[in-house]
């Protein structure tokens, strides 16, 4: 599996010849191996990109982002159906037992909620009010501690005054960040055969992504926690590459260190697993390390 994550800035052309993407720019010629990329991110409007090369990405799974006028994270290329994906794998993804949907969230919403603890904690705040929503946490999360948490959270992390529903630049920089982690979970959904409309929680009729916007939840607070460790006015494109940076970040995952990117990976890969009856147990623990958010990506930004 591929591990880089391209970011194409600038106008250029993008072409495919014998397992290269080719990048023409002002400044140059640039050949990257297909199998080292995990991730495309075209972050600008004034780029060209051949049919052949978008054919060839596709065919090696790797995700391709496109931003519109704003520069915002607007859509991205899926292939009709995964090389693994066949009948057997949609009847069983359409049954999934209700039981195990509503075990399997619960432990989602504890884990995203213990990592917004540990957030705070990182940070020298108070966090007895989350804990004690936490305490409450009932089975499918039946009285939706998740979203009460998170009217409280944000404000302490940030601070007082502060609300996800208005245009500041830690907005602009969290929904950058979300949808990088949304596209690599969505890319291990659908690597793994499944359809990423179909979530556990997630019902959006308009949200192609329900599945993949449940899964991605214990993670998010990676992205807070990056987002709080920086000091910046406005989302300039040093502070998109660390956002994107975020998914070599290196964390402790069921005990085990590993990037990101590959931690996400071997969780939505249990996370089907389970879903699918093919494994009894499944755990979702995350430590932060010292890498984030201080030292290694401060270079970025």
């Amino acid at each position: 599996m591929g591990w880089r994550s391209v970011i194409v800035t600038q106008h250029a052309k993008m072409s495919y010849s014998a397992g290269l993407m080719v990048v023409q720019t002002m400044d140059g010629t640039s050949e990257i191996p297909l199998d080292d990329m995990a991730l495309l991110m075209v972050s600008t409007t004034q780029a060209v990109i051949t049919s052949a090369l978008i054919s060839a990405l596709v065919k090696n799974n790797i995700k391709v982002i496109f931003v519109d006028h704003a520069h915002q994270p607007i859509g991205e290329v899926n292939g009709y159906q995964s090389a693994n994906r066949d009948c057997k794998v949609l009847e069983n993804q359409f049954n999934w037992q209700q039981q195990r949907k509503d075990v399997l969230w619960t432990k989602i919403v504890a884990a995203k909620i213990n990592n917004q603890i540990s957030v705070l904690k990182c940070f020298h705040k108070d966090v007895e009010c989350l804990q004690n929503e936490l305490d409450q946490l009932e089975v499918g999360d039946e009285t939706n501690r998740e979203a009460v948490v998170a009217r409280k959270y944000f404000p302490l992390l940030y601070n007082d005054d502060f609300s996800r529903h208005n245009g500041s630049a830690i907005n602009a920089a969290l929904d950058y960040g979300y949808s990088i982690l949304l596209s690599e979970t969505n890319r291990i959904i659908a690597g793994n055969g499944y359809l990423t409309e179909l979530g556990i929680h997630h019902r959006n009729q308009a949200n192609h992504f329900n599945l993949g916007s449940d899964l991605m939840e214990p993670f998010r607070p990676i992205i807070d926690y990056w987002v709080a460790g920086q000091k910046f006015r406005e989302l300039t494109p040093e502070v998109k590459i660390g956002l994107i940076d975020c998914m070599n970040i290196e964390i402790i995952f069921n005990g085990k260190k590993e990037i990101l990117r590959n931690a996400i990976s071997r969780y939505v890969t249990d996370c089907l697993n389970y879903l699918s009856g093919d494994k009894d147990e499944t755990r979702i623990e995350v430590e932060f390390t010292s890498e984030v958010p201080n030292d290694a990506l401060n270079g970025n930004v």
